[in-house]
Order: structure tokens, then sequence, then C-alpha cells
């Protein structure tokens, strides 16, 4: 168990790290719009009054505001941050032709899909250079089996390879745990490859409780097994590219299969976390070196970029969602529709916040020392 880093540097590595991530994400939004020639009044990292700022050229105000939650692009038409379109009237005549609401839905819909793609390629950028400078994970081959374990009484053996767990590929040994971790006591079927033969075994995985290096308690499935050796071979620019896609890709697919479990109830939604528990696995990382906070810092755009395309207004999903039904209804949807679902989309950001907050207040034992307080 690591010690818990210094406030100091959870606040600082919580700031170096959601900073990247947020200027990524909008610059994705930025870019294609200049690709289009939409124009930008603000491009912002962090919400409410501005720290520090400058105007280039174009007119876009660039600025960093004092809460760094996020960030945003405002087009001109934009009506707010959140890019919910003004009353055309309301617009100088000279740039009703340029403002974001009046490009064709094929426009707007790529502007808005650039975001969470900046994301995604930032992690496939962050993990092609770590493929090439020091090598992939190679091994899905067993190479000890742990006595007493749902592994060893299934009749696992060394130098078996692990194929695929529940029906999920396992590639390597980073995609079996990933897997594993997230069934916890469940029975699932592991494919395995002996004596060049696939065969197949179910499996009761072991359920086992642990409190992580946060204080929070976890539950994670257990096979009982490990692997020949973590083999790293340095790889090509362009394997690694590919290597990198790839593995971006299964991760993205992790993610849809723990949401799953956690919506269905096979793990408990106390698991998910906020900004607390984000700064605290920041500040972790930034203990740890630069290549485990990179590494990190990776992971985190992945999911930013996946939560970015849920279809809940106010997020990018939701607006892709509209630009959806205005293509096949060929007329955008009303602007009462617009807000309604606008604030529809606000309550369910806020309540989440809320949900997950409470979720990093009790992980902290903030309720334990008030019943303390009560009693």
């Amino acid at each position: 168990m690591f010690s818990s880093p210094p406030l100091w540097l959870i606040l600082v590595a919580f700031v170096a790290m959601l900073g990247p991530l947020v200027f990524f994400h909008e610059l994705g939004h930025y870019s294609v719009a200049r690709l289009f020639r939409i124009p930008a009044e603000t491009f912002s990292i962090g919400f409410g009054r501005e720290v520090i700022g400058w105007t280039d050229r174009q007119g876009t105000r660039w600025k960093v505001g004092w809460l760094p939650l996020g960030g945003y692009v405002k087009f001109v038409g934009d009506m707010s941050p959140a890019s919910n379109p003004a009353d055309l009237e309301s617009i100088p005549e000279e740039l009703r032709g340029h403002v974001f609401q009046a490009r064709p839905v094929w426009q707007r819909f790529l502007v808005v899909l650039a975001g969470p793609a900046a994301n995604f390629l930032l992690a496939i950028l962050i993990f092609a250079a770590f493929f090439m400078l020091l090598g992939a994970p190679q091994t899905n081959v067993v190479g000890a089996v742990e006595p007493g374990t749902p592994a060893a009484r299934a009749g696992l053996q060394p130098g078996d390879k692990i194929l695929s767990v529940g029906g999920r590929e396992t590639p390597t040994f980073n995609d079996l745990r990933t897997v594993v971790s997230l069934r916890a006591g469940e029975q699932v079927d592991v494919t395995y490859e002996r004596d060049a033969e696939a065969r197949h075994v179910d499996v009761q995985l072991k359920a086992d409780t642990f409190t992580d290096q946060f204080g929070k308690p976890q539950k994670k499935g257990l096979l009982g097994i490990a692997p020949t050796s973590t083999v790293l071979a340095p790889l090509s620019p362009l394997a690694a590219l590919g290597a990198a896609v790839d593995y971006t890709w299964r991760l993205v697919v992790s993610t849809v299969d723990g949401l799953g479990r956690i919506m269905s109830g096979q793990i408990s939604p106390k698991a998910i976390g906020g900004p607390i528990s984000i700064a605290k696995v920041a500040g972790e990382g930034a203990s740890l070196g630069p290549l485990a906070f990179v590494s990190l810092l990776a992971f985190l755009s992945i999911n930013l970029g996946f939560i970015n395309l849920l279809p809940v207004p106010m997020l990018d999903g939701g607006h892709l969602l509209f630009y959806g039904v205005e293509a096949v209804r060929r007329r955008p949807l009303s602007a009462e529709a617009l807000e309604w679902s606008f604030r529809g989309g606000l309550a369910v950001l806020f309540a989440l916040m809320v949900f997950t907050t409470l979720n990093d207040l009790s992980s902290l034992g903030l309720w334990d020392r008030l019943q303390r307080l009560i009693g």
C-alpha cells in the first residue's frame, strides 16, 4: 500500500492532469471548426472568472478560468458555453452565414465529434510512444498456478495460453486482469490453448475484497494465475501505432463492460469516483514518477472521451444525438425542445456530480466520523 501523497502534490497533479486533457478535448472542437471557417468567441480552460487570457488575431479570447473542472469553446452564435444556439436575429447580419448553427448538420456533427476523438487520439499517441520506447506486453501464457485457487481447481496448468474469459478476448495479461477483476464471484467460461488445441472450462472466480491505497473498499475477481514473465518487445513506429489503437479500443470495451455491470447491479455504484478521487489518483500517479503519471493521463483521456460520447444533453454525445435526429427529420428540433433537453441534461450531470462527491467523501471516512460525533 502506498502512503497518501501530500495535499499540495494532489492539487498540483490534479491541475497538471486535467488541464492537458481539457485542452486537447477543446482543441479538437476548435481545430475542426477552424477547418470549416467557423469563428470562435472564446476558448476557455476552466470555468468562472478569468485568471489569465489573451485575444488572437481572429478575435478568439483564449483564457484560463479559476475553476479547473472542465472547459469549453464558445462559437459565434452560441448562447452559452454549452453550445445551445442563440436566435439568429440577435447575431450581426455579417456573421449569420458563419455561425455554428447555420452550418450543415454534418459539419456541426464533425466539430462536436472532434472533441472526444482528440482525447482518444491523445491516448493512442501516448501508448504508441510507450510501445516504441519501452515495448508492449506480448504474453498471455500461464507461468504459475497458485494452489487452492479457482485456476487450480479448474485444472489450468503452466504453459496454457488464456484466450478468453467470459467471452472477452485476453491477448495480454493486462486484458486478463481487467476482465477477471470485473467478475468477482461469477462463474465464467475460460478458453485456453494447450498442445495447440483450444479447450474450455467453467471457472467459479473468487471474490477478493480489499481496501485500495485511497482507503476505499473494493471487490475484484481472482483467478489465481501468474504470467510467465512480462515480455516487453519494442515495436517499430507503425507497429506501435497499430498496437496503440488496438490497446485503446480494448480499454474502451472494458469501460463499456464495467459501466454495464454497474448499471445491471453486478458492481456497486459506490465504485464510481468523482473529482476528489480523480485528484487523489492523479497525486498517487505523480508520486510514482513521470511514466506512471503519463500512463494515467492516457487512461483518463480515454475515460473523458468516452463519457463525453454518452447521449446526455450538455455533453457532446447529446449534441450528436440531436444532430442525428435532425439529419433524419431534415429539420432541427424546436428551441423549446432543446431548452428542456439542456435543462434535463444539466440536472442529470448535477445529480451525478453530487452522487460521486458523496462517494468520495464516504471513501475518506467522513460519514463514520460524523456518526462518532453524533453518537
